[in-house]
């Protein structure tokens, strides 16, 4: 039996959420395999001391693991930081890693999809990261496979290797000369119009985000995300309560649990149709924002 990656939560204030996390990672098969390492951070101010202790109290009591181990921040870290920092010092020790926020809930067969991907594709150095989630768009009916790829990294539920980790330039050296050379650009957004306005709000101190340079590190290597067709979980924080959520229906998904064998590809490549959908899922947010602003202008 393969070597089971470990799994890193990170938790912050949200009770409830992470309670339903939690709870759906206890119910899977291989959770009792599993070793849990968790990262609380500490409350930024004193209006959430008392929401994280509340998940403190309640993180002390999971069980259902092969292991548990809990670090409790004793400074704000921030998410960002708390992400960087704890995923470096697990995939360190273990070679390997899935990470999940407090407001990700997982199939009961989200662990046997992830480590089934991370050993699939662990020597193919086009694929930088696996994930169990995806988008909903469409998928042609005619496509075959249960995975698909893609240059936009995923944030939610996702796993990686440390060598493809080690890869990342958190300062970013060479945003200047990227952001200067409009072929780069128009590359770097295959994956999605957003991400170059996402890395130059974070190069410009707007937002505060580990993930766009994460899927800059993808691009600058030439590797991809591994996606399912059918995601293995859905979020659900995007409901105003975490740090780069708002309120929106947008990322909804049902969960699919079926376990039967995956039919997988060692070839790396493109569908230009479901990649296709993927843009316009991302061009969709950008045309709303566009409506709304001449709809303000006309009504004034």
């Amino acid at each position: 039996m393969q070597k089971l990656a470990p799994i890193v939560l990170f938790v912050y204030n949200r009770i409830w959420h992470t309670r339903q996390t939690v709870k759906s990672l206890a119910e899977n098969d291989l959770a009792k395999e599993s070793h849990l390492i968790i990262y609380s951070d500490y409350a930024r101010n004193d209006k959430d001391k008392e929401s994280v202790l509340q998940v403190r109290n309640f993180i002390n009591t999971i069980e259902g693991f092969k292991s548990i181990n809990i670090i409790e921040r004793d400074s704000n870290f921030g998410l960002a930081v708390n992400i960087i920092s704890g995923v470096s010092e697990v995939i360190k020790k273990y070679g390997n890693v899935i990470l999940l926020e407090d407001d990700i809930v997982c199939s009961k067969t989200f662990l046997t999809y992830m480590n089934k991907l991370l050993s699939y594709y662990e020597s193919n150095n086009a694929v930088f990261s696996v994930t169990g989630y995806t988008f909903p768009i469409n998928i042609p009916e005619d496509y075959i496979y249960d995975v698909y790829f893609s240059p936009r990294a995923s944030s939610w539920g996702w796993g990686t290797w440390i060598d493809r980790w080690l890869k990342v330039d958190w300062e970013v050296r060479d945003f200047h000369s990227f952001i200067k050379n409009p072929e780069l650009v128009k590359s770097f957004n295959i994956g999605g119009g957003d991400l170059t306005k996402m890395l130059k709000e974070q190069m410009q101190g707007k937002i505060d985000s580990w993930s766009i340079k994460w899927s800059y590190t993808h691009f600058k290597n030439n590797a991809y995300c591994v996606y399912p067709t059918k995601s293995r979980l859905r979020n659900i924080g995007a409901d105003n309560s975490g740090v780069h959520t708002d309120k929106t229906k947008k990322f909804d998904v049902n969960i699919f649990e079926n376990n039967s064998e995956l039919k997988l590809t060692e070839e790396v490549k493109l569908d230009d149709r479901i990649i296709g959908n993927l843009q316009k899922f991302f061009s969709q947010n950008k045309m709303r924002k566009m409506v709304e602003k001449i709809s303000n202008i006309l009504s004034k």
